[in-house]
């Protein structure tokens, strides 16, 4: 993934393999999915797990493989404000 950001007087450039997904995922203390689980709804509470996120993110990886250079954002403003994300 590419994220790319312009202002005047401001360039950021920053690759992000995809391979880092899970590792993020494995990061994240627990107490964020116990935070979660008390926000979401009584019968959609034991899905918030992280292993559920690790295989949902597994299965992503390869669509977003398959589809490598979608740009999924772009947006100009009228200042010259630049952003793209790009797969």
């Amino acid at each position: 993934m590419k994220i790319k950001i312009r202002t005047t007087g401001f360039r950021l450039f920053l690759p992000i393999p995809l391979f880092m997904i899970g590792f993020a995922i494995r990061m994240i203390p627990n107490q964020v999915f116990e935070e979660m689980r008390r926000n979401t709804p009584d019968p959609y509470r034991t899905l918030i797990t992280k292993e559920n996120f690790r295989l949902v993110a597994g299965g992503c990886l390869e669509i977003l493989k398959q589809n490598k250079g979608l740009e999924i954002v772009n947006v100009q403003a009228s200042d010259g404000t630049f952003v793209s994300v790009q797969l």
